[in-house]
C-alpha cells in the first residue's frame, strides 16, 4: 500500500510538472507572480532610457518640507500604501516624503503613466518628419492594420484611444491580452495579430493596445528603439539625473509602451515640468506647444460606451477639472500620477501600491485628494 501511495503521489507532481511547463510562458508568469507590483522590473529585461551628463536638481524652496497634513490626508496617503509624495511649486520642491524604504533614487513602475511619455514621443516625432501629422494613416507603418475597418485608422485614434480595435482590456483574466502583454514574451504577434473591428474614431475605449500599436509605428518611423529614442528626445533634454528602465517583452525585445516605465519622483516630475511650461524647458522647447495643445484638449468629439461625452481624455493624457483649475495627468493602475496644474505652476507626483476604486468623474478619488494637499500646502 504504501508503495502505491508513493507512486501516485509521484505521479500526481509528475503530471503537474509536464502540465506547468506546457502552459504559455505569460501563464506561467501569471500564475507565479499573480498581481502586478511596482518592482516588477526586476522580473523583466529591461533597456535604459539613457541621461546625459547634463542633469537638472530640482532646488528647495525656502520652506521646503515645512509643510505638515492632517490626519484626514496623512490617513489617505497612507491608506493607499503612498511610497512617494511630491510637491514642485514654481520649479522647487516645496515638499517631498517616501515610504516603505523608498528615496528619491527609488525606482517605481509607472504603469499606464507610460502612455502619456509615447504621446509626447509622437509628438517629437512629427517634429522631426518621420510622422506627417496626427492624421496619417496607421497603415502607413502598419500595413496589417489596414484590414477590416483599418483602412480609416489614423495616429489620432490611437492617440484618443478610439480605435475599436479587438484588443481585450482586461485585468483579471490570465486569458486576456492585457495579461499577455503584461507576461508574455511576444508583443509584436500580440499587435499583428489585431483587428480593427468597429469603425475608428467614434467610440472613446480605453485600450492599452492603442499605446502599444503606437510604439510599433515610433519603431518603424524613427528606425530607433523606444527607450533609444525616449532617451534622445525626452530623457537627456529634460536632464533626468537617472537613466530610466524600459520593461521589455523578452531580452533585446519590445518595450512594454503601455506601460513599466520605471523611474523615480523627482524625475518623473520633469513631465509634469514639460505640461507646465507648455514644451520648454531648459531653454530649448522639447515637444511643440501646438501639439501640447492638442495632447491635453479633450477629446470631446467623441463618446463612450455610455455614450457620454469624452471631456476627461485628450492624447493618452487624463483632464479633469479642480475648483476651476485646469488639471493634466498621467495615471497609472496602482495610483502612479504626475500632475501638472498650470495655472498655478505646480507639480506633483505621487508612487505607491494602491489607488482608490471609487471614480469620479472617471477619475479615481483618490487623485483629488492629492491634488489638494498640495494646494493646501502652496495657498
Amino acid at each position: 500500500m504504501a508503495a502505491k501511495k508513493r507512486f501516485r503521489f509521484t505521479f500526481i507532481i509528475v503530471l503537474f510538472i509536464g502540465i506547468w511547463f506546457l502552459l504559455p510562458h505569460h501563464m506561467r508568469m501569471a500564475f507565479t507572480y499573480w498581481f502586478p507590483g511596482i518592482a516588477d522590473y526586476e522580473i523583466f529585461e529591461n533597456r535604459e532610457v539613457k541621461t546625459s551628463d547634463n542633469t537638472f536638481t530640482w532646488p528647495s524652496a525656502n520652506n521646503y518640507n515645512q509643510a505638515s497634513f492632517d490626519k484626514q490626508w496623512r490617513d489617505t496617503l497612507e491608506h493607499y500604501q503612498t511610497i512617494a509624495y511630491l510637491v514642485i511649486k514654481n520649479d522647487s520642491i516645496v515638499y517631498e516624503e517616501y515610504w516603505d524604504g523608498y528615496g528619491p533614487d527609488s525606482y517605481s513602475n509607472s504603469f499606464s503613466a507610460a502612455k502619456s511619455i509615447v504621446a509626447l514621443l509622437i509628438g517629437a516625432a512629427i517634429e522631426d518628419g518621420y510622422i506627417q501629422s496626427v492624421d496619417q494613416k496607421a497603415s502607413d507603418f502598419l500595413p496589417h492594420l489596414e484590414k477590416y475597418n483599418g483602412k480609416e485608422l489614423t495616429i489620432r485614434h490611437l492617440l484618443n484611444m478610439s480605435s475599436g480595435s479587438s484588443w481585450d482590456e482586461s485585468y483579471s483574466s490570465p486569458l486576456s491580452m492585457t495579461t499577455k502583454a503584461y507576461y508574455g514574451d511576444r508583443l509584436d504577434n500580440l499587435v499583428n495579430e489585431l483587428k480593427i473591428v468597429e469603425i475608428p474614431g467614434e467610440i472613446f475605449e480605453y485600450k492599452s493596445g492603442d499605446t502599444q500599436i503606437l510604439a510599433h509605428i515610433l519603431r518603424e518611423a524613427t528606425g530607433q528603439n523606444l527607450s533609444h529614442y525616449a532617451s534622445q528626445k525626452l530623457w537627456k533634454p529634460l536632464g533626468a539625473r537617472q537613466p530610466a528602465l524600459w520593461s521589455l517583452d523578452t531580452k533585446n525585445g519590445y518595450e512594454k509602451a503601455y506601460c513599466c516605465f520605471n523611474s523615480n519622483a523627482r524625475d518623473f516630475a520633469l513631465l509634469g515640468a514639460l505640461i507646465n511650461h507648455k514644451g520648454f524647458w531648459r531653454g530649448q522647447q522639447i515637444i511643440s506647444e501646438q501639439y501640447l495643445q492638442y495632447a491635453t484638449s479633450p477629446a470631446s468629439h467623441l463618446v463612450n460606451l455610455q455614450m457620454e461625452n469624452v471631456d476627461y481624455y485628450g492624447f493618452q493624457y487624463w483632464l479633469l477639472k479642480h475648483k476651476d483649475l485646469n488639471v493634466t495627468y498621467a495615471r497609472g493602475i496602482l495610483g502612479q500620477y504626475i500632475i501638472s496644474i498650470p495655472e498655478k505652476d505646480l507639480i506633483i507626483v505621487r508612487l505607491g501600491h494602491k489607488r482608490s476604486n471609487t471614480k469620479m468623474n472617471h477619475h479615481p478619488s483618490d487623485v483629488y485628494a492629492y491634488i489638494q494637499m498640495a494646494l493646501d500646502i502652496t495657498n
